[in-house]
Formats: structure tokens, sequence, C-alpha cells
């Protein structure tokens, strides 16, 4: 049987391995990318640039000149995301109620925007899909629902008890510090922006760009760590497995050889004592096989075979039973039988 704990532990590591070397490849990324300490340099820059794509690192405040207003909270922004959840109690199969809740909207809205250091502006596209680009929630209210009598009986007999409806609110508002890793290009009338590139890393997040490689430094040295436990504890399983196998081997060929040895001693025993050739096989064969447990092969069996025939036991390795239902009850009745 295949060490199937040992394989998964370094199967494991080495999915971990892959997670730290993608990590650290990324952290070499980012410290590879230019620099842009002020937005009115990257025109120039992308001018006397003659590596193209151009890989930067900006940093700005957004900004927008058609900024969204959101309804539940007032707050300006570039990216909304609004969700509506219909929070409700039903009634399972158990008798009892269960809270769940069912999406009932979700909707999405973005303006064109840019970052602004005080220099310079740099228009940003597709930032959405970028890695770090996270919304945070600016406002959540819980509206409990206002039934009638009637449609509130109907729920109850469908087996729902409504709560009430969540509304939620997810925005990046104008004003907030933003770090940008993509690459830099220009429009058809000459505006600069930065956007996903073809290859290379896309980043869009609140932290730094000397946050975000210490962040990536320290996933790649955890996912390194634990590859490296997870390896050996797999090896040590696998190790373990095998060390059984060969012991067990090892344990039964001499076993073996003890019962041959027997059996050649009993018969060179009963030729030397000149017993009668004539007598009936059945004796013979009974005579030649030592009276030892066919699970343990090291004491004699006290335990009479079981009604299928698959084997017979001891009281010493009474805990090896056999998988077949009927022996397993027989055995347990014989072995308390000895045993008391």
């Amino acid at each position: 049987m295949l060490p199937w704990g040992g394989l998964s532990c370094c199967l494991s590591a080495a999915a971990l391995y892959l997670l730290g070397r993608s990590s650290g490849r990324d952290a070499e990324i980012l410290k590879s990318v230019t620099r842009v300490n002020q937005l009115k340099e990257l025109a120039q820059l992308l001018d006397a640039e003659c590596i193209l794509p151009l890989v930067v690192a900006i940093s700005g405040r957004v900004g927008s000149e058609t900024p969204i207003t959101c309804e539940l909270s007032g707050l300006r922004g570039v990216v909304v995301e609004e969700t509506a959840e219909q929070h409700f109690l039903k009634h399972n199969d158990a008798g009892s109620w269960i809270q769940d809740s069912a999406l009932m909207l979700s909707m999405s809205k973005e303006v064109p925007w840019y970052l602004d250091d005080g220099t310079g502006r740099v228009n940003v596209v597709g930032a959405r899909g970028a890695t770090g680009f996270v919304l945070p929630v600016v406002s959540e209210v819980f509206e409990e629902s206002g039934r009638s009598i009637v449609r509130g009986t109907l729920d109850y007999l469908q087996g729902l008890k409504m709560l009430g409806v969540k509304r939620i609110e997810r925005l990046l508002p104008t004003g907030s510090s933003l770090t940008v890793v993509g690459e830099a290009a220009k429009d058809d009338i000459g505006t600069v922006r930065i956007q996903r590139p073809h290859k290379g890393p896309f980043y869009v997040s609140p932290k730094t760009i000397d946050q975000l490689i210490i962040n990536l430094g320290k996933w790649a040295r955890w996912y390194k760590y634990a590859s490296m436990g997870l390896t050996a504890f797999g090896v040590y399983l696998i190790a373990k497995h095998a060390i059984e196998y060969i012991m067990e081997r090892r344990r039964r060929s001499e076993l073996q050889r003890k019962v041959l040895a027997a059996a050649a001693a009993k018969r060179s025993g009963q030729d030397s004592e000149g017993q009668d050739d004539n007598a009936p096989d059945g004796t013979k064969r009974d005579r030649l096989v030592p009276d030892l447990c066919v699970i343990c092969l090291e004491q004699e069996y006290n335990a009479v075979f079981v009604p299928c025939g698959h084997m017979c036991c001891c009281t010493s390795c009474s805990s090896q039973l056999t998988s077949c239902p009927l022996c397993r009850r027989r055995i347990e009745q014989v072995v308390k039988t000895f045993r008391h």
C-alpha cells in the first residue's frame, strides 16, 4: 500500500516551493522597475527611453474630472461597487430555523481617473484587474423588511422569515494615496497613462513600492520554510512506511523458515520413529503441519476455524481480525471464551 500521507506532504511542499519562487521572482522584478519620483518626469522619460515597454512605479493621489457621488455615504470616488443581500430565516428538514442570504443586486461603476502628485497627472487604465487592488467598505446599512401581514404569512407558509436587506458600498475615494506599478505609454493625443504590461507586474496598492517588496519577500520566505517542513515530514512518513514494510517482510520470511524447519524436524522425527506408513492421508498431513496460528505464525492456535474457512486465530493476535463480518464475529466470540 502506498504511503499516501507522505506523498501528499511532498506534493504540497512542491506547490509551496513554486509559490515561494513566484513571490521571490515578483519581489526581484519590483526591485528592478524604474521609480519615478515626480510625475512630470514621466513624459520626458518616455521620450528619452529607447527600450520599450517601460515598466515604472509611480505614486500620487486619486483624482477625476467626473467623480461619482455615493448614495449611502455621500462620499465621492472613482470606482464604486454596490451590493444588496436579502437576509432571511429558512425552515430546514430538522424543524429548526437557520439564517441564510441571497444576493439581490451587484453593481459597479468606474469613471476615468488619474494620479496627481502636484507636479503632473498620469491616467490609470484597467486598475480593477491589478494585483493588490482592493476597494474599502465605506458604508454598510441593514434595512429591516417592512411587510404586510398577508405577505409575512405567505412567506411563513413557504418556510421563510424575511429579516431585511443589507446594502454595502465599496469605494475608491478621491484624494486617497496609491502606488501603481505598470507600463507607461502615451495615447494618440500624447497623454501619458499607465496600464497593464503585456509581460510584467501590474500592481495598484495603497502600499509603497518598498512595502510591496518587503511583503513579497516575507511570503517567499514563509513558503520556503513551509515547503522545507512539509518535505521533511513527508520524507519521514515515506521512510517509516518503507522501514515497516521491510521489517514485516523480514519477519514473515523468518517465520516461514521457522515453520518449514519445524515441519522438516517433525517429519524427520516421524520417520525415525518408524510410524505406520499406512495411516490415512489426512492424519499424515496434520502431523506434518505445525499447529501455529495462521495470522501471527508464532503461537499455537487456540481457536477453531470460523464457518467460512478464512482463518483461525490465537488470543495473542486477536486484534488482527479478518475483514469478513462473519469471521470477525466468530473470532471475537471464541477469543472472549478463551480469555474467560
